[in-house]
């Protein structure tokens, strides 16, 4: 790099932290002359801070190779209810309706990357590595919760088989995944190449066998958690009908996108909007998962048209605000006095975590006999975890309620862990890979490694 570059890029950082801080003096001003705001105005107002403050953030954390994901979470825990105090926690609940439009945006974008040519030649590599990541870090992990159950408030004193019943609940929720942050890591590199096809792949197949796993979990150590409660396949019944209602209302909504496209073809953005909003809530309604309701609309617009790569353009134009808007939320929702008060046991869930993971990715890579790349790096996608996690928790909350609050707090302990490392492991793993579009400088040292 030549001086002038980094000349110039030292007065655009400075450039930066200056209009971060001026942003950051004007919000507490604001803030000072209206203590009692509410309402709209005051969401309108979160929604700019969290947006010009994330973005910012991201651009400095790049000085340390860190993603911008991680700025954002950064920017939400910076202006949330336990720092700063600039967004409350009404206002934090409040956000939440933008996260419904986020969530689908990056669900369809998600389905739209997923071409059936990549799908197929994973196939054998993804059935493997999804067995042995679901057997291995499920086992290791009900394993390592209940040997630390005696440290935890709410399983201290409960019986054997109830602590082998929360134990494997526990392990269900550490097999879950992050679509989204996989999806927001590559959408700001622009990475293309195996390790990309395979995060992707993967990450979106495991939510199904993860929403499948958890209804057969729940059915089995119901009796073992509650005296008295009894075996019932009303649960798996229940996630059949969610799954293929899902995909059913998913590829009806793939083919209208495509005719849509093909017919009308203008004002495609404002469409997508009203479908995130009106559409996630009545599938929410009707018991359907929004998540896998897009990603398979997706999925089928860029498989059955030659639409596809039309529809995803238009959706990467409004990711930026979408990425930055959604982990800002996340990053305001993370409870820090919670995540002081259980660090130990979080950290210690999610080092046992990292290391299952890690190992049964290697396993399944063996196995798989995947490209040594992958096998070598592919488990950095599989750390980060997220909305999915924490919406299963709250499931477990309302089923077993003598131990799902306490359950509910320790997930999100460890989802803030998760949520902040995953990402830089992926980046660092894409770069080292040579995937990130644009990116000479992290290719030409892939190609001097492989010289």
């Amino acid at each position: 790099m030549s001086g002038a570059a980094v000349h110039k890029g030292l007065l655009t950082r400075l450039g930066q932290l200056l209009v971060l801080l001026s942003v950051v003096a004007l919000f507490a001003l604001l803030s000072q002359l209206t203590p009692r705001a509410t309402g709209s105005g005051l969401v309108v107002a979160a929604t700019g801070f969290l947006l010009l403050s994330g973005l910012l953030l991201s651009e400095l954390f790049e000085v340390a190779k860190l993603p911008h994901l991680t700025g954002y979470i950064a920017a939400g825990v910076l202006a949330g209810p336990h720092v700063l105090h600039f967004i409350d926690h009404a206002t934090v609940k409040r956000l939440e309706l933008v996260n419904t439009l986020a969530l689908a945006l990056i669900a369809l974008a998600g389905g739209l990357e997923l071409r059936t040519g990549d799908v197929r030649a994973l196939v054998r590599s993804l059935g493997v590595h999804t067995l042995v990541q679901t057997l291995l870090v499920l086992g290791t992990q009900a394993a390592l919760f209940t040997a630390l159950a005696q440290h935890v408030n709410f399983t201290r004193g409960l019986p054997v088989p109830a602590l082998i019943g929360v134990g494997l609940l526990w392990g269900v929720l550490a097999v879950s995944r992050s679509p989204s942050a996989t999806l927001a890591i590559l959408s700001q590199t622009r990475a293309k190449g195996p390790l990309s096809r395979f995060s992707l792949a993967f990450v979106m197949s495991s939510d199904v066998v993860v929403l499948v796993l958890m209804a057969a979990t729940l059915t089995l150590v119901r009796p073992m958690i509650e005296p008295g409660g009894t075996v019932s396949l009303k649960s798996l019944v229940s996630v059949g009908h969610e799954l293929l209602g899902s995909i059913s209302l998913g590829t009806t909504l793939g083919l209208m996108l495509i005719a849509y496209l093909r017919l009308v073809g203008a004002q495609v953005l404002v469409l997508l909007v009203a479908i995130g909003f009106a559409l996630s809530e009545g599938l929410r309604y009707l018991r359907f998962e929004p998540l896998l309701t897009f990603l398979t609309a997706g999925f089928v617009v860029q498989n059955l048209s030659s639409q596809g790569d039309k529809l995803l353009h238009i959706i990467e134009k409004t990711g930026s605000v979408v990425f930055i808007v959604f982990f800002a939320t996340a990053g305001a929702h993370l409870d820090l006095p919670l995540l002081a008060l259980m660090w130990p046991i979080a950290l210690s869930l999610c080092a046992g975590r990292f290391a299952a993971t890690f190992i049964a990715h290697r396993v399944g890579s063996r196995i798989a006999r995947d490209d040594p790349f992958l096998t070598r790096w592919g488990w950095a996608s599989l750390i980060s975890q997220a909305g999915l996690t924490l919406g299963l928790s709250a499931v477990l909350a309302r089923a077993f309620p003598a131990v799902g609050e306490g359950l509910r707090s320790l997930v999100v302990a460890t989802v803030a862990i998760n949520e902040i490392v995953g990402p830089i492991f992926f980046k660092l793993a894409l770069e080292r890979g040579g995937e990130v579009h644009g990116g000479p400088e992290e290719s030409a040292e892939v190609d001097a490694e492989h010289a």
